[in-house]
This record gives C-alpha cells, structure tokens and sequence, in this order.
C-alpha cells in the first residue's frame, strides 16, 4: 500500500511540474521564478541537506530546466522560410535534447545507489572451482607475470583455483605467418610465456586463429576448463589477495547471479590529468565506479567491464560464451544475460590495480574502441528492443550506450556560434533578457546538480573537458559506425608507455587548429559587436559562449601537450623488510618503494654496501613456511643525504620469484594504494572549480603554444613513443 501511495505521489508531483514547466510567463515572472528554484537549490547544496531533500533538490533543477527545454521548443527555432537557418537550428536544437535526455537518465541511474555488504563467507569444502583467464595480445612478459604471479597469491581453497594464460599473440596463426619477423616474434613469445607459466604453474593456452579477438579468446577458454566460476584479468590488471574472498560468496546467495563486478583502479594517472597536472583531482573513472555502477546495481543492470570479474559458466554457456558481435565484448554479453533473467552484482572496493593508457594517443585509441563498440551495441542490440529486460534495466543500458554519442553533441556546441559568426546564420532566437531568464538558469541548475550528485568524484567543467577531447577524434569513428555497424574491429589499448620528454602529441594539430579557430571567430564578433548595435544582445549571447569554446579549446592544448614519462609502471610505497646479499655479506633491509623494475631500500644495520655490483634480494614468502623468494639485483644508486643507507636497486635478469617478491610487495592489498590516491582528491564546488577551469585554461593555452613555437622538432609519431606492452582493457 505504502509504495502504490509513493508511486501515486510522484505521479502527481510529475503531472504538476510539467504542467507549470510548460506555463507560458513573461521574462520578469520566470526569471523570479528560476531564481527561486536556484536560490532553494544552493541553499541545499550549501548546508549540505541530503537524505529526503535529495528529491526535492532534484525536483527544482528539473523544473528549471523543463523550463527552458519548453521555451526552447516554442520560441527559439528558426522558422521554416529561412532553409538553412532552420536546418542548422534544428542540429543544434538535437543536441540540446540529447544533452537533457541524457541528464535525466543519468540522474535516474543514480537515483538510489546500492552499498553492498561484505560477501559471505565460503568454507573450503563448499567453495565452487574458480578458472581465472589473463586474455594476452602483445603485452610484454614483465608486465604479464607480474599479474600471473598476483593471482597464484590470490587466497583459495587448494585444488579449487586453476590460472589460464590466453597468449593470442603465439597462435598457430601467427607462427605461421608469411612475414618471417612476425613468425619470428610469435615463436619466441610463445617460448618464453611457456617458460613462465610452467615456473609459476599457470596452464599457457594458445589457439589456431585469432578470430573475434577478445571474445573469441575467451570463449576459447571456456572450452578448455571447467571451472564453476571464471574469473577475468587484463594483463595489466594485477589483483589482491583477497579478490575471490571479496566475490565469490556472493554466488552462494543467488543462484541467478551471473556476475560480480569489481572497480577498475590504476596506478597512473590518465594523459588528460597528467599533462594539465591535475593535482588532487579525481581520477576520471572515479564517477563510473565510484558512483554510476553503484547506481547500476540498483537496478540490476551493473555490467561486466572487461577484467576485475567473476562471472557464472553456466550462465555464460547458456547464451552461448562471450558475445563478439560489437568490440566491447563485456558489455554486450551483460545485456544478453540480463535479458535471459540473470542478475549482478557490484563490489564497490578495488581489488586490483592497473595501468591507464600513458600517451594521449593511446588513450583515444582506448575510447574510440569504447565509443564504437557502443554505438554498435546500440544499433545492433538496441536495449529497447531486446525481450526480456525490465524496463529500468532497459533504461540503463540505453543511458550507458547513449552517452557515448557525445562526439557528435560536442562537436555541434563547437561549430554552432561559428554558424553565426561567419556566416551570419541565425540558428537560436534569443535576446539578451530571454538568455538570461532561460539558458543562463539552466546552465547554472544543470551546474548545480552535476555538483550535488557528482560533486564529490567529479569537478565542474571536466566532463566537458573530457567530452571535447575526445570528441575531436571520435566524432569520425562513430560516424563510421552508423554507416557500417559491423565494420569496427577491436583494436588494442597500449599501455606501460613511456615519453623521455616533453612533447607534442601525434594528434595535437586538429586541436591547434580548433582554438586558431575559435580564437579568430572571437576577433570577427568583436568587430560585429562594434559594427552592429542593434544586434548587440545576441552577439553578447554568441559572445558568452564562445568564450566558453575558447576556454575548453585553451585547456585541450595542454592535454595534447605531453609530459615526460620515464617509468612504465609508478612506484608504490612499501614497509616489508628483506635481505640484499652481496657475496657473504648480507645486511637487512627496508623496502621503502618497488615498481616493476626495481626498488628502492634502506639498510638497516652498519653493514657498508659496494658502490656497485649484483646481488641478491631475499624475501620471506607468506605462501610456505620457511619459504625464501630471491631474486638477483644490480646497485643502481645511491641516497647522499642519509650515509649512503638509501639503495636504489634494479632488477637484475629473468626468473619466476622477482615476479612473486613484485606480486607479494606491491599487491598483497590494493587498500594502503587506493587509500593514499584518494586522499589526494580535492573537491570543488561551483565557483572553485569554475575559477579553477579558467585558470587552467590560460595556463594551458600558453604551455599549448609554447610546445608548438618553441618544441616544434619533438612530436611524437606512433611508433616513436616507445611501449613496453599493450593491454586490450
């Protein structure tokens, strides 16, 4: 009875709002109007009132924005008579609506995010066989066993957890490939994966053909084991101990579940962060798993992501393995089981760590492959139409595959004042006052809610940064996909790069070439704004945004300005103690930091190391008593500051325990990592993160050009930026 009384209640509060939203008013009636509703809405957010407000928070940014979205209908479109007017009108009008539409989904998806307990606990006699598959394309074994190594630490029952290697980088396919060098390098990995699996005790499976890439790998998998669950990592993706302690148990509660999906959480920052050096905001991915997942699972509609998962066979033999039809292979085979009536779950803790793109090259390669397996998703297997879903779950995965045509809204707020500027089109009716009482309120509602619900993982103004620099690339690609939706194949995202100095991305010049634009555009509307007074109000409205556009163009040129970066892997700090041995004598140890190459110790007695030399870095393992892992290190440097007791060492050769001693110092647990990340993060409100974007932008601009007039000579080309291993995550 109560939730009938509910649901009838918000029946009739959305009844009224869109039947005053849609009230014809005068200018003075809604600007007071408006404001009312934003000067309630700051009230909230100011004093930080949540719990039953939420609501009632929501309910005055919709009305605001209803607001506007029915003046905009009614009262901005060019008429008809003037073709091209109307016809770019109505472009720009398109996007608006997505740019709402979305909005509103968005904030239904997150409308009750879920805080999920701690899973049940297993006991080893009823703990169900668990497969796990480390998917490998071309990313180098010092990247690979590391993870190998993670996962045979992972704490589970003896004889219930089997480790696959899915090397398709030494299939059959490619040994016998007819370029003798390829054929060369597919033989020689497939050696060396083998040597190490056997030293680790992992099972190395290759197939014949490298058919539906990931999907196909996987599926691959699946038809040599037998595991009740599957378990599933990138090859950057290296877990912590407790993992399946943290996932599996869940399985046990429900029979239907088919998933248990956990955050991705990388060591590095991403090249958008750190080339505008971003400090203290949060990383990126923050709001999908900090946030948007949670939400998800609300509604049943969590979905798999990729890596950092445990999903049922059953459930994936009955839909017949991972679906390959789109290149996002995680998403598409979690709408499928959604639909034949399985559920997931979301983990809200990180229990692995891995490695973001380094070059913004690399990163775009990653979203387009995102942005088009969804598009894909999306016009081959509309959640619309898909039998079996439930409508919120419908709902969800229209929002996650809409998003990404932000390419195409993006691109259209760049062009739409040049439409004005240059050509004299008149594609917005708007005067001065209308601006004002309409579009400047909705802009300041959407800023309000945007920082109410997203606040704390995701700072004014980065969205659309974000949105913008990769719309630039993306805008063709998914595109592409609307005029062929089979034709994208998966491509692979590079990662463990490094950039031994500052310099120009490949792909800077197209986003050069949009602020010049922008830039000149700004110059032909002041001499409009002098030459035209009685047109004044609207290139004042003109004006207003493409300050905007200058502004995010202005931040774009940093990011495309890259950073020198000459550690494939960050370090992560470290209170272990161990053994370095040169010859006879041995001196205990504090291991302050590793990464993946090598370490930084401090001696703990008097004991006086050579200057140089190899050695021997000794470890208890945790796994067996009495157990020592060892692995041979090279003297690469040395503290002045404190005697000469500060060590920095290398690792030294090739050999199954440097991966254990790396898997046990660096990942025994991602908590101490992810804690020390986040309490980085800083959180601005409306107006420090406004300033802060405007900041931004004229230091970014000025970095921007100083690269291009004073940096000419060094940009990277693809192959320059030198890459230790790619991952397709």
């Amino acid at each position: 009875m109560f939730a009938v009384l509910t649901f009838l209640l918000w029946l009739f509060g959305a009844a009224a709002t869109l039947g005053v939203a849609s009230l014809p008013l005068g200018i003075e009636a809604q600007l007071a109007l408006a404001a009312g509703a934003l000067a309630a809405m700051l009230a909230l957010k100011l004093f930080n009132i949540r719990g039953p407000f939420r609501p009632v928070f929501l309910g005055l940014g919709t009305f605001v924005i209803l607001r506007y979205l029915f003046w905009r209908l009614s009262s901005t479109i060019p008429p008809i008579s003037s073709p091209l007017d109307f016809a770019a009108g109505m472009v720009l009008l398109l996007a608006e609506v997505y740019c709402i539409s979305m909005l509103f989904m968005s904030l239904f998806t997150v409308a009750d995010p879920i805080e999920r307990p701690k899973a049940p606990r297993v006991t080893d006699e009823d703990a169900p066989t668990v497969d796990v598959f480390v998917p490998t394309y071309n990313e180098a074994i010092e990247i690979v066993a590391p993870t190998l190594a993670a996962i045979k630490r992972m704490r589970y029952p003896e004889g219930k957890l089997n480790v696959f290697l899915l090397d398709d980088g030494g299939t059959e396919e490619k040994l016998q490939s007819d370029d003798a060098a390829t054929a060369r390098r597919a033989q020689n990995r497939r050696e060396s994966f083998q040597a190490l699996c056997v030293e680790l005790g992992v099972h190395y499976l290759a197939r014949e053909e490298n058919k539906h890439a990931k999907a196909g790998n996987l599926n691959f998998g699946l038809a040599h084991s037998q595991g009740d669950l599957v378990a599933v990592f990138d090859a950057d993706h290296v877990p912590a101990q407790d993992f399946l302690t943290e996932t599996v148990g869940f399985f046990g509660q429900d029979e239907k579940l088919f998933l248990v999906q956990t955050p991705h959480f990388f060591l590095n920052p991403d090249p958008i962060e750190r080339n505008i050096g971003a400090a203290g905001m949060p990383a990126e991915n923050e709001m999908f798993y900090g946030l948007v997942q949670k939400g998800l699972d609300k509604w049943n509609a969590a979905f798999f992501c990729g890596s950092a998962a445990v999903l049922r066979r059953q459930a994936l033999e009955e839909v017949g393995g991972f679906h390959g039809s789109s290149v996002t292979e995680d998403a598409e085979t979690a709408l499928e089981l959604h639909a034949h009536g399985w559920n997931s779950v979301y983990v809200q803790k990180p229990l692995i760590a891995g490695l973001q793109p380094e070059t913004f090259e690399s990163f775009i390669g990653q979203r387009s492959r995102w942005a088009r397996g969804m598009a894909q998703i999306l016009l081959l297997k509309n959640p619309l139409f898909v039998p079996g879903l439930k409508m919120a779950q419908r709902l969800c995965y229209l929002s996650s595959s809409l998003f990404w045509l932000f390419p195409l809204s993006r691109m259209v707020f760049i062009f739409a004042p040049l439409m004005y500027i240059f050509f004299d089109m008149k594609i917005y009716i708007a005067n001065g006052q209308e601006f004002v009482a309409y579009t400047l309120t909705y802009m300041l509602s959407a800023l309000l809610i945007q920082s109410y619900v997203f606040g704390r993982v995701r700072w004014p103004w980065t969205s659309d940064l974000y949105e913008y620099v990769q719309a630039v690339k993306l805008f063709p690609a998914v595109l592409g996909v609307f005029l062929d939706p089979r034709r994208p194949k998966f491509n692979v995202t590079a990662k463990g790069q490094t950039l031994e100095e500052n310099q120009l991305s490949s792909l800077a010049w197209p986003y050069f070439a949009l602020f010049a634009l922008v830039a000149i555009s700004m110059a032909a509307l002041g001499v409009k704004f002098a030459n035209e007074p009685d047109a004044r109000d609207l290139i004042s409205v003109v004006g207003v945004w493409s300050v905007f556009n200058l502004c995010l163009t202005g931040v774009a040129l940093g990011v495309v300005s890259e950073r020198r970066e000459r550690r494939s892997v960050p370090r992560v700090a470290s209170k272990l103690v161990a053994s370095l041995a040169f010859g006879p004598q041995t001196s205990p140890v504090a291991i302050e930091d590793m990464s993946f190459g090598g370490l930084r110790v401090r001696v703990l007695d008097a004991t006086k190391l050579p200057p140089k030399g190899t050695g021997v870095l000794r470890i208890d393992s945790a796994d067996d008593a009495g157990s020592v892992l060892e692995t041979p290190i090279v003297i690469a440097g040395r503290r002045v500051n404190d005697e000469g007791r500060g060590v920095g060492l290398k690792f030294y050769g090739f050999n199954g325990d440097r991966f254990k001693i790396i898997a046990k110092v660096m990942f025994s647990t991602i908590d101490p990592i992810y804690a020390r990340r986040s309490q980085t993060y800083l959180h601005f409100g409306v107006l420090r993160g406004s300033f802060n974007f405007a900041i931004a932008a004229l230091n970014q601009t000025f970095r921007g050009l100083y690269y291009v007039f004073f940096r000419r000579g060094q940009v990277i080309a693809s192959p320059a930026a030198r890459s230790s291993e790619s991952s397709a995550s």
